[in-house]
């Protein structure tokens, strides 16, 4: 057989050989540090047997695919220490992850850190012992019998989930045994530097009615020195993470008794979503030609059965009333989407195809019944209001007004900052799971390669995925990560060519015929909530100035000057900046520090000169000591850059 390698040469052998023998025979220096194969593109386990001719990789610590096979086996070795410490722990899960792994336990309490520190030091010592894993396989039944005696019954839920006559992989390292496909290192010595990070609570299979199961994070790299690095990184996510940050800043708040998902939105917090909302209506309705609408929070359960959502969406929805005992026609719910209440306000009148395209937009006040377990901070809560509108047009406006709502999300993100961050997704049907959708194949292929089509007119790099989409059609979705690495859809474009029908929505051609239109389900912006915590994150709370809740801290040097600085103060409020003055009798350098601990822009000092000049001592975040400028020309400069809505760069180091 032939073995072609990564660099073009062949190795050939006359018999069978192990991904790892082979390894062993290009040189004992690739041997040590190989992790897996990869055997014509597929990562397999160094232990897996060719006996073809194929391509073949090494895979080393250097690739990502080693990474992985490092941390799945340092997840077994975790689970091997979690039984030791804890026996009566029930394994469930153990996967790799982007940046480590994770493996779910059932215990009786939450582990402490006391408790993780603990499953670390055993860990090692397991590691240092340096069993060899060692691979085998059972029947169905034998491995559903072993899982029994062990007494694992989530190992047993998912053997029994596989088909009949299955031929079922296992590890044993020393003497532990777990369920899994592979692939891992030839024995626990590979793993070289690993930290157990934290543990929360997760749902068995992502159910929140099945069992509460305790996840440990971990992570664990070749080198101590790129575990450090990982490390101190988190460490600095932490310091920007939006859950920590915005109640340090009192942007918002959760409280137990109002509910999970509900958080309070505190008055600086609702200053930054005060702006980004009129800002985002001024724009679209101005700029863009949109309409807006005004529509309920709630309807009967008979609009959501028309636009499909009962059938396709009524376990993300909050219904309000029993079809038992009320009757059907009295049975509420809170709406998920504003789409069908928007295609009413589009019915009212007749519409004909110089109308068209009619852009209709709404901040709007939605309601999802998210999982307890998913939920976090303002990312993923159960009540949010977004930047949503729904433009119908002719088929042939299709091209165009996809360009349209894709310029208007980009202008959005790039004025805010925060387009760099992002990635673009065209989220696609399930061919092997139709009935989810509306519509047949031919719908689905046609209105994705549309979307896909104004991806590349705009020259747009994107990925795929499918079983992405809504119900109704593909979506682009624009990603972005948080400071860990999770990411979440932060602004929409979904096109809808079959929902018409189910409203009898219809405009006059030409010809004086009824014609079905097209729908374009869009965001702006978003979520505003999803939104307020992406900025926080970004720009670690020191938002541009024309966000900031407070744009200028006045700080007199005495109650002397106090009047003088409510004269500042007005001018500045006459001018519409959001302004305050800090009359607390401390010492200057005291105000100053408070200032830039509050992140705020610009804070004017203002003494005896100043007074008798007419001017203000204006120093920021971004330059520091910016000199004395007159009360007018500081109001010029800050306004001018509110209303260009510039983003300074910071160069001070005012911490």
């Amino acid at each position: 057989m032939k073995i072609t390698l990564k660099d073009g040469s062949v190795k050939e052998y006359s018999e069978a050989k192990s991904v790892y023998d082979i390894a062993l025979d290009i040189s004992e220096g690739l041997a040590r540090v190989a992790c897996a194969g990869e055997v014509d593109g597929e990562v397999v386990d160094l232990r897996t047997v060719i006996d073809k001719d194929v391509t073949l990789n090494i895979v080393t610590a250097n690739d990502k695919a080693g990474l992985q096979v490092i941390r799945h086996t340092a997840s077994h070795v975790m689970a091997e220490a979690v039984k030791k410490l804890f026996p009566n722990a029930k394994l469930a899960i153990g996967p790799a992850i982007e940046d480590g792994f994770y493996y779910d336990f059932l215990v009786d309490a939450p582990f402490s850190r006391e408790d993780l520190d603990a499953i670390e030091k055993e860990m090692k010592a397991i590691i240092k012992k340096g069993n060899r894993l060692e691979k085998f396989l059972l029947p169905r039944e034998e491995a559903i019998a072993l899982m029994k005696e062990k007494e694992e019954p989530f190992k047993v839920e998912l053997i029994e989930d596989l088909p009949e006559g299955s031929e079922i992989s296992f590890y044993d390292q020393g003497g532990f045994v777990d369920l899994c496909a592979g692939p891992h290192l030839m024995n626990t010595k590979g793993i070289k530097a690993f930290k157990l990070i934290s543990s929360s609570m997760a749902y068995w299979r992502g159910d929140e009615k099945r069992d509460r199961l305790q996840r440990i994070y971990a992570t664990a790299f070749n080198k101590k020195e790129d575990l450090q690095a990982h490390l101190q990184k988190l460490e600095d996510a932490k310091q920007r993470d939006h859950n920590k940050l915005g109640r340090e800043m009192k942007l918002f708040t959760t409280v137990d008794v109002v509910g999970q998902g509900l958080p309070l939105i505190l008055p600086k917090g609702q200053k930054i979503i005060q702006k980004l909302q009129r800002w985002v209506e001024d724009t679209e309705d101005r700029e863009w030609g949109y309409v807006r609408t005004r529509t309920p929070f709630m309807a009967k359960s008979d609009l959501y059965k028309i636009s499909g959502h009962w059938d396709h969406y009524l376990d993300g929805m909050f219904v309000l009333g029993d079809p038992e005992k009320d009757g059907e026609e009295e049975v509420l719910a809170l709406r998920p989407m504003t789409c069908p209440f928007q295609y009413y306000c589009y019915k009212n009148e007749h519409h004909s195809y110089r109308d068209l395209p009619y852009r209709m937009g709404e901040t709007s006040t939605l309601f999802r019944k998210e999982d307890s377990g998913e939920m976090h901070g303002l990312t993923r809560v159960r009540q949010f209001t977004i930047s949503e509108g729904h433009n119908v047009i002719r088929p042939d406006q299709v091209e165009e007004e996809l360009q349209n709502c894709l310029n208007l999300a980009i202008y959005i993100m790039d004025t805010l900052g925060l387009l760099g961050d992002v990635t673009f997704r065209l989220s696609k049907w399930d061919p092997s799971n139709k009935e989810k959708y509306l519509g047949d194949e031919e719908y689905w292929e046609t209105s994705q390669e549309a979307l896909r089509q104004a991806l590349r007119e705009k020259n747009i790099d994107f990925y795929e995925a499918e079983g992405e989409a809504a119900f109704y059609g593909p979506k682009i979705d624009i990603q972005a990560k948080n400071v860990y690495g999770k990411e979440d859809t932060m602004v929409t474009i979904q096109l809808d060519c079959a929902i018409a029908e189910n409203f009898d929505m219809y405009y006059v051609d030409q010809n004086g015929e009824k014609v079905r239109p097209y729908i374009i389900h869009r965001t702006s912006l978003g979520c505003y909530e999803r939104t307020l915590a992406w900025l926080i994150e970004h720009y670690a709370g020191k938002f541009p100035t024309w966000l900031c809740p407070e744009q200028v801290r006045i700080l007199p040097l005495s109650d002397k000057y106090l009047e003088y600085a409510h004269k500042v103060e007005k001018v500045l409020k006459d001018n519409g900046v959001d302004v305050t003055v800090d009359e607390r009798s401390e010492k200057l350098g005291y105000k100053i520090r408070e200032a830039r601990m509050d992140r705020l822009p610009y804070w004017l000092i203002v003494g005896e000169q100043e007074q008798a000049d007419g001017m203000v001592s204006v120093s920021s975040r971004f330059a520091g000591d910016e000199g004395k400028k007159t009360i007018e020309e500081f109001t010029d400069f800050i306004c001018r850059e509110i209303r260009t809505k510039e983003i300074r760069e910071i160069v001070a180091d005012n911490k």
